[in-house]
């Protein structure tokens, strides 16, 4: 199969000393990853829950993103606080950037038998840029543009997010990016630019077999086009998980889940391109590993939905 390097894509960088577009990591099972977005979340599910997401982007292209993530969250003693924290591997060709953030959110209940509450989150980390353009193939030897290495710069971030959920349903408005911080490499300017998302969804049941999910992200950046995502989860006999996902103009994503206990659950999507790289790659894949200890909290619902 023809591969398409990113040693190109890079090389194409030198019409332009300034990057900017949509910079956070994707995820097509986002709602398994809501900590990533949204610091409210933490503490949402009763019970100290951990979840990992290892993706592959563009298999078959030299140099395509790879991230995988790691979070783990906890209500605590103290009475609507709860406590998170994640990391955030990126790699890119020549690139690479390790996120590392902390979490804290308050929970105020507002009905108890609707179960709805509303929390506010905020978010401290990280982020540790390494980059080596040296080792890219120059089509000059001695291009400016692609000379110069950064090797563990800190960029400090906080964010902060607001989270309804009820039974039923929930809905999130969050910045986990508000920081914009800069780097320069070479002749390239980068910027991390804010990022606001906001994501609604929910469930309800269809029959005794069928329960049915829906769900959509909205994510807005400085100089960027609106991005859009949504997703429809078919869940059978609260065990058997299948799902579509289409992210508006990029791509189209199949989804496998399944409960092998309340507490555990995997995933695997299968993302293709929606534009001309579906010529050059072999789709992207997902895995997903999540795990939800058994809490104390009575009549809590398991397994969870969102």
């Amino acid at each position: 199969m023809q591969k398409l390097t990113l040693n190109l894509l890079f090389v194409l960088l030198t019409f332009s000393t300034s990057v900017f577009a949509q910079q956070e990591s994707q995820f097509t099972q986002y709602l398994d990853n809501m900590l990533y977005y949204n610091p409210a979340y933490a503490g949402s599910r009763d019970a100290l829950a951990i979840t990992s997401l290892s993706r592959a982007q563009w298999a078959g292209i030299e140099g395509a993103p790879k991230t995988t993530t790691l979070s783990v969250h906890s209500p605590i003693t103290l009475k609507g606080l709860a406590l998170g924290a994640s990391m955030i591997y990126d790699k890119i060709g020549p690139t690479s950037s390790t996120w590392v953030n902390g979490d804290i959110s308050y929970t105020i209940q507002l009905d108890r038998k609707k179960k709805s509450k509303l929390s506010f989150g905020l978010k401290v980390g990280a982020n540790f840029l390494s980059n080596n353009y040296g080792t890219l193939t120059k089509e000059e030897w001695n291009d400016p543009t692609l000379s110069g290495a950064v090797q563990n710069e800190i960029k400090p971030n906080f964010g902060a997010g607001v989270y309804y959920h009820s039974k039923y349903w929930f809905l999130g408005l969050s910045s986990p990016r508000i920081v914009e911080s800069a780097a320069e490499v070479g002749e390239l300017n980068y910027r991390d630019i804010r990022h606001y998302h906001l994501a609604f969804g929910g469930y309800f049941k269809y029959n005794r077999m069928l329960k049915i999910r829906p769900s959509i992200m909205l994510k807005v950046a400085m100089n960027s086009p609106m991005a859009i995502e949504a997703s429809n989860y078919f869940i059978f006999y609260d065990n058997f998980w299948l799902g579509v996902n289409y992210r508006f103009k990029e791509s189209i994503a199949l989804i496998a889940q399944i409960n092998l206990s309340n507490e555990f659950k995997i995933g695997y999507a299968f993302e293709l391109s929606g534009n001309r790289l579906v010529k050059y790659n072999l789709g992207s894949h997902e895995l997903l590993l999540s795990y939800d200890l058994n809490s104390k909290v009575k009549n809590l619902q398991s397994p969870r939905y969102f």
